[in-house]
């Protein structure tokens, strides 16, 4: 199996984009995620470490990340 990884800075061009590779006989899964850094309230761009800690008080490991990610497979 391959992976690609596509970023789309429009979102609704992403939508429809995963629409037709979802119709796509050999195409096995297809998502679509955003991510949005934190924005200060100047409009700039936060630092990184202001988000250091959120998985803080978590119950997560490197093993339950990878079943997650790749069910079956670990």
């Amino acid at each position: 199996m391959e992976r690609i990884t596509i970023q789309v800075s429009n979102r609704r061009k992403a939508r429809l984009l995963r629409d037709f590779l979802k119709s796509l006989d050999y195409v096995e899964k297809v998502s679509l995620s955003s991510f949005r850094f934190p924005v200060s309230s100047k409009g700039k761009k936060a630092d990184f470490f202001a988000m250091a800690g959120i998985w803080a008080n978590r119950d997560i490991s490197l093993e339950k990340i990878r079943q997650t990610a790749w069910p079956g497979r670990v």
